[in-house]
């Protein structure tokens, strides 16, 4: 069996823990406002809670369902929704922290939290609103 030198050992480690390195983390700064500024998106939205209470999401953060944030497929982490339930008029203010949802036909996972705001904890889902209302202050 053929041994490793040092050197090339060494490049050998370097580049099999460059490819296990984290994927970058994109967050809203202030110019996302000004891209997203009037942004509305509508459809159907859903919650996640228990199964998923300590988990890390997607930006990083761990996952507590009861906080106001939200899973959407494309917006910066740190972008803030207000978010209308189309059927019954209620509003609630989320956070992107997190990617999906993954169910065909659905925009945004809400936290239960969230849901419990817009009175969909029974339905499961609602018909929702989506609109860019700011970023998340990083200071």
């Amino acid at each position: 069996m053929r041994r490793l030198s040092g050197t090339a050992l060494s490049a050998f480690v370097l580049l099999a823990t460059g490819c296990l390195a984290p994927r970058p983390v994109y967050r809203a700064g202030p110019s996302v406002t000004r891209l997203l500024g009037g942004f509305e998106q509508r459809g159907v939205a859903s919650f996640y809670g228990t199964g998923f209470q300590g988990r890390l999401t997607a930006s990083g953060e761990v996952f507590d369902m009861n906080d106001m944030t939200c899973a959407h497929r494309t917006l910066p982490f740190g972008t803030i929704l207000r978010v209308e339930n189309l059927g019954n008029g209620r509003e609630a203010t989320v956070r992107v922290n997190d990617r999906g949802p993954f169910v065909g036909g659905r925009i945004i996972d809400l936290s239960r939290g969230a849901a419990e705001r817009l009175g969909m904890l029974e339905s499961g889902t609602a018909e929702v609103l989506l609109r860019v209302v700011g970023v998340e202050d990083d200071s």
